[in-house]
């Protein structure tokens, strides 16, 4: 389980409140099923379920919506039947989770992106960046991997060649401002962004503090290699993907109201694939 908690501390993933993933078998769902429960984390996966809800509805289907705070009670409801499908995880962590716990689950395709962000600190604009000036990053090894390589995108620090989102201290090769890397825990970078000169922040934990776009000096690419490999997921156990009820739920996920509510909501903070 070591490494299914490092992966999922990457991902915008939230798990259960109240619901134990125990006692029930799963079986496929029924093929005239339209009522569909859905574990999702506050936000913003609950909140684009939300949204999605009466569009969904208005397609003859009913959603039901299970609020999760942990990483790994959403997966193991979906496997044994206790939800129909989950929203919070992505392809990576879902992979991982599947060979730790010899589960079945599958993804029905992407929905959409929460971008690293430099945020600012004591400094407004990578500009105003002074030598030997203080950036926060995760410490753990997939968000500081994101994160060396947006400082990098961004000019700040050059890395190995070929490192990728494996990228580590060690893989610095050139920190011509002499900056303070400093690494912390991914949840505390948001309330201490004020003692640092600029902060690299999930942006599950950006929204969490409230941080906006005017707050964000320099957001990921939607085109890079992160926004590929981290966009979150529905997901289903592996036989379920093709029920007409799941692919009529990630039409709507996907479709150009929900987009558009992303795209206001979040203001950049969360991206629809």
């Amino acid at each position: 389980m070591k490494n299914v908690l490092k992966l999922a501390l990457g991902a915008a993933v939230l798990g259960v409140v109240g619901l134990t993933s125990c006692g029930k078998s799963w079986s496929p769902l029924a093929d005239d099923v339209t009522t569909i429960t859905v574990a999702a984390s506050p936000s913003p996966h609950a909140e684009i379920l939300e949204a999605a809800k009466p569009i969904f509805e208005s397609k003859g289907y009913t959603l039901i919506i299970k609020q999760y705070t942990d990483y790994v009670q959403p997966n193991l409801a979906t496997e044994n039947g206790s939800v129909d499908a989950n929203y919070f995880q992505h392809t990576p962590y879902l992979n991982s989770f599947n060979e730790e716990n010899d589960t079945h689950l599958v993804s029905v395709g992407k929905v959409h992106y929460e971008p690293f962000a430099i945020y600012k600190g004591k400094k407004n604009s990578l500009e105003e960046l002074s030598d030997g000036d203080t950036i926060l990053v995760p410490n753990d090894t997939t968000n500081e991997a994101r994160a060396l390589n947006l400082l990098a995108d961004a000019g700040l620090i050059t890395l190995k060649k070929g490192v990728g989102l494996e990228a580590t201290k060690l893989d610095i090769t050139s920190n011509p401002h002499n900056f303070n890397i400093k690494e912390l825990e991914a949840q505390q970078i948001a309330s201490n962004r004020v003692d640092a000169a600029i902060a690299v922040i999930n942006g599950n934990y950006a929204l969490d503090a409230g941080l906006t776009s005017d707050d964000a000096i320099r957001y990921e690419a939607s085109d890079s290699l992160a926004a590929e490999t981290y966009a979150n997921v529905l997901c289903v156990r592996d036989g379920n993907q093709n029920h007409k009820a799941i692919k009529a739920l990630y039409e709507v996920l996907t479709s150009k109201e929900i987009k558009e509510f992303i795209k206001t909501r979040y203001n950049g903070a969360v991206l629809a694939i």
